[in-house]
């Protein structure tokens, strides 16, 4: 019989960050990256996992009926105080569950790492700010902090739509509510959660995760209405957001869509998180500020990544920040070895990063 209540215990005593359930194999934790076993468990068999299934869903039968026919589920729980994010799908008709432990304090942008030009942004009044990033990569944690940040020091209405809601934050200077979205939830889609926002008269619309077309022309329409969203995208450069961004769209479409974009778009975060030299995570920035320059690049017929990428190098002193410079920053801080650094990079960039590590060395006198 599987013991939920001890592995979730074990797994907030030893600060992992995930937890897989997957039959015939031992309960695993992912710590700093790194899977592991649970100490002293029992092989999980088909029987164990209906009985994680039926501790994580607690006989809600919407939750059970979404299951049912879509054969996956994100939800969340709470276990001793802290909040897991929760995805339950099947493998040969057998539960599989992953959960995300969600920590209550949220970390500042000094411990994130994340570049302060990303928190001045969300002064603006009106505009479309993007936190992207592949999966794992704390799209998330800094998407919060953004919110926290906002919420103890502007006056405004924040309004969020999740899936599902993992920080529940407390309004404080702003007004803030926060919306589940899903079957049974606070908005059925996150594009109806938009569409209704326009009602709400808020400030700032926060997305938790632009998926499709819709979600995105609703995110331009209350941008472009005057209120400030912040949104996520799962991209792995500032480049290539713009490309999925346009690609959401028919080619006849696309001008158009490269107008509003050009004149909407403030700023995109593109993220990475590395295991450093001392086992912690460090964050990698992307940061693309969206000046004239780059509102021309946009526009273009073709849009170019090797130009994007050169934009944001030379718009440095606009706040701008390159995936080159931020890993041989983090090099020259020690903080992650040049194979990491390399190994974030096509090779025909390869020369660049050593000359710009060379040129940091020489900055600070070493």
């Amino acid at each position: 019989m599987i013991n939920m209540d001890k592995i979730l215990d074990t797994a907030i005593q030893k600060d992992a960050s995930d937890i897989h359930l997957i039959s015939g194999n031992k309960p695993i934790l992912r710590i700093a990256r790194e899977l592991t076993e649970l100490e002293n468990s029992e092989t999980l068999t088909p029987e164990d996992m209906n009985e994680a299934y039926d501790y994580l869903v607690r006989g809600n039968l919407e939750k059970d009926s979404v299951f049912r026919e879509t054969r996956k589920l994100d939800t969340s729980y709470e276990h001793s105080g802290i909040r897991f994010r929760v995805n339950i799908s099947n493998s040969f008709d057998v539960p599989v569950c992953t959960l995300r432990l969600i920590k209550n304090e949220l970390p500042t942008f000094e411990e994130l790492g994340v570049p302060d030009i990303v928190r001045r942004t969300t002064q603006q009044t009106q505009g479309l700010i993007l936190v992207t990033g592949k999966t794992n990569s704390g799209k998330t944690t800094t998407l919060n902090a953004l919110i926290n940040d906002i919420n103890e020091t502007q006056n405004r209405k924040i309004l969020t739509l999740e899936n599902p809601v993992e920080f529940r934050h407390t309004s404080k200077k702003s007004l803030i509510i926060q919306k589940e979205v899903g079957k049974g939830q606070d908005a059925l889609t996150f594009s109806d959660g938009v569409k209704n926002s326009l009602r709400e008269d808020c400030d700032i619309l926060v997305i938790g995760e632009i998926r499709d077309k819709v979600t995105m022309e609703a995110a331009i329409e209350m941008a472009e209405s005057g209120h400030l969203v912040i949104g996520t995208l799962h991209t792995k450069s500032c480049a290539e957001t713009i490309d999925r961004m346009i690609n959401f769209y028919e080619v006849r479409d696309q001008a158009s869509i490269k107008y509003l974009l050009s004149a909407l778009l403030k700023l995109v975060i593109s993220q990475r998180l590395l295991k450093g030299r001392d086992g912690k995570l460090i964050l990698i920035p992307e940061v693309m500020v969206v000046d004239n320059i780059v509102a021309g690049i946009i526009r273009k017929e073709k849009i170019s990544v090797s130009e994007i990428e050169d934009a944001i190098q030379s718009n440095l002193d606009r706040g701008s920040i390159g995936l080159i410079n931020s890993l041989a920053e983090a090099f020259v801080k020690d903080e992650i070895t040049l194979e990491q650094a390399k190994a974030q990079l096509e090779e025909k960039n390869i020369e660049t990063l050593n000359r710009t590590i060379m040129q940091l060395k020489i900055k600070k006198g070493r």
